[in-house]
């Protein structure tokens, strides 16, 4: 039996060391820097930087990047209901499969109502 376990080892191996020896391969093959700061610098389309690279983000980009992460998801909860529907149909469990539905989003619907009336969809 342990035998059947070489190939795991051998693959777990290669797929460890990869990354180690592509990094070391490349380390000695990239040009080398000069030194200089301007090199260091962010570049953006040759234009020089009026502030720095690393600044805070607004808490409000935040609650928007999950609003939509939370809209993919109803998206990918919808889409197959969608497509079992008309098999929930044909086995008279159409009524129950819509409720269900209807409730899912019926509770998003609150969610986006009281994040609207919060004011965290606002611009501004």
């Amino acid at each position: 039996m342990p035998s059947a376990y070489i190939p795991l080892l051998l693959f777990s191996m290669l797929v460890l060391s990869f990354p180690v020896i592509t990094l070391i391969v490349l380390k000695y093959i990239r040009p080398g820097t000069s030194g200089d700061p301007a090199k260091v610098q962010p570049y953006d389309c040759g234009i020089v930087p009026e502030t720095r690279a690393r600044e805070r983000y607004s808490a409000h980009f935040y609650i928007i990047a999950m609003v939509f992460v939370v809209f993919e998801v109803e998206t990918i909860f919808l889409f197959p209901w969608a497509v079992l529907f008309r098999s929930w149909l044909a086995a008279d469990h159409a009524a129950l499969a819509l409720c269900s539905m209807l409730v899912f989003l019926g509770i998003l619907l609150v969610g986006y109502v009281w994040l609207y009336k919060k004011g965290a969809l606002d611009l501004a």
